[in-house]
C-alpha cells in the first residue's frame, strides 16, 4: 500500500513537472515573440506600413499650407514629400496647431515633424533633428534706388521700418537706426517704396518669399548678417535609424540638384545651409 502511494505520488509530480516545463516553454515563446516587436525599430515599421506620418501646421506659407485649391503644399511640405519618397514609402501628413505640434510627437500621432523647427540646445536635449535643411539670416533691406547703404553699419540715423515687438526691431536699434513702428512686413515695404523709410531689418526667408511674389517690388536686400537659426525635421529619441536614413535621403537632394530645384521655386535661390 505504502509503495502505491509513493507511485502515485511520483506520477502525479511528473505530471506537474511536465505541465511546468509547458507552460514555461510557452511563456518563453511568448516572451520572444514580444522582443522580437519591440526590437522593430521605427524605421522598420514605418517601411512594413509603407507610410510615414509627418507633422505640420498647414497655415504657415510659404512653409507649409493650403493653396487656392485646398492642396496641402509650402517648401517644407515638398521636402519632406521628397524625402518619404527616397524611402519608398508615402507621406501622410498630420496637420495640427504649433502648440499641440511637439506632444502630437510625443504621444506618436506622427513620426517626424516638418514645421521650419529652429535647432535649439534645449529641444536637442529632448529630441533628435535631421540635419539642417534650410538656414535664415537677419537680412538689410533698402530700396533699389539707393545708393548710400550696403551694410547694417551704414544705417545709423537712418529711419528703419519695425514692428515694435520683433528682435529684428532690436538689431536696427543695436545700429543706431531710428524706428518706425508698422505692423508687419508688407507695410514695411510700402514706406520703404514710399521713400518714408530708408530701411528695414528682417528674416531673410520672408523677404525672399515677398520678393518672390512681387516681382516688380522696388525693393532688395543689401545686406546679411553671417549669424544664422538653422532648422530641422524633428524625431522621437531613440530612432537613430530613421534619422540616418532621412539625413541620406536630404544629403542626396543637396548633391543631385533636387533641394535646389525646390528651394529655387520657393524662394528664388537656394537656402541650404551649405
Amino acid at each position: 500500500m505504502k509503495k502505491l502511494s509513493m507511485s502515485i505520488l511520483f506520477f502525479l509530480g511528473a505530471v506537474f513537472l511536465l505541465a511546468a516545463c509547458g507552460n514555461s516553454t510557452e511563456n518563453e515563446e511568448s516572451a520572444g515573440a514580444g522582443d522580437e516587436q519591440q526590437e522593430q525599430s521605427l524605421y522598420e515599421k514605418i517601411q512594413e506600413d509603407g507610410e510615414f506620418l509627418i507633422g505640420t501646421e498647414g497655415t504657415y506659407p510659404p512653409f507649409t499650407f493650403h493653396d487656392e485649391s485646398g492642396e496641402l503644399t509650402g517648401f517644407d511640405v515638398e521636402i519632406a514629400k521628397e524625402v518619404a519618397s527616397r524611402l519608398g514609402v508615402e507621406p501622410v501628413f498630420q496637420e495640427t496647431q504649433w502648440d499641440a505640434m511637439f506632444e502630437g510627437l510625443n504621444s506618436n500621432r506622427f513620426d517626424m515633424i516638418a514645421n521650419q523647427v529652429g535647432i535649439k540646445e534645449d529641444r536637442q536635449e529632448k529630441y533628435d533633428f535631421s540635419i539642417p535643411y534650410i538656414e535664415s539670416s537677419a537680412v538689410l533691406v533698402a530700396s533699389k534706388d539707393n545708393e548710400d547703404v550696403s551694410s547694417f553699419e551704414d544705417i545709423d540715423g537712418l529711419t528703419s521700418a519695425q514692428s515694435l515687438t520683433s528682435n529684428y526691431k532690436d538689431i536696427a536699434e543695436s545700429y543706431g537706426a531710428e524706428i518706425q513702428g508698422v505692423d508687419g512686413l508688407a507695410q514695411a515695404i510700402q514706406l520703404l517704396e514710399q521713400g518714408r523709410v530708408d530701411v528695414t531689418v528682417n528674416d531673410k526667408l520672408s523677404i525672399l518669399d515677398y520678393l518672390q511674389k512681387q516681382k516688380n517690388a522696388g525693393v532688395e536686400i543689401v545686406a546679411t548678417q553671417e549669424e544664422a537659426a538653422q532648422s530641422g525635421l524633428m524625431f522621437r529619441q531613440g530612432n537613430e535609424e530613421l534619422v540616418e536614413e532621412v539625413n541620406k535621403a536630404l544629403e542626396e537632394m543637396m548633391e543631385d540638384g533636387t533641394y535646389a530645384e525646390i528651394s529655387e521655386n520657393w524662394f528664388g535661390e537656394d537656402v541650404s545651409p551649405r
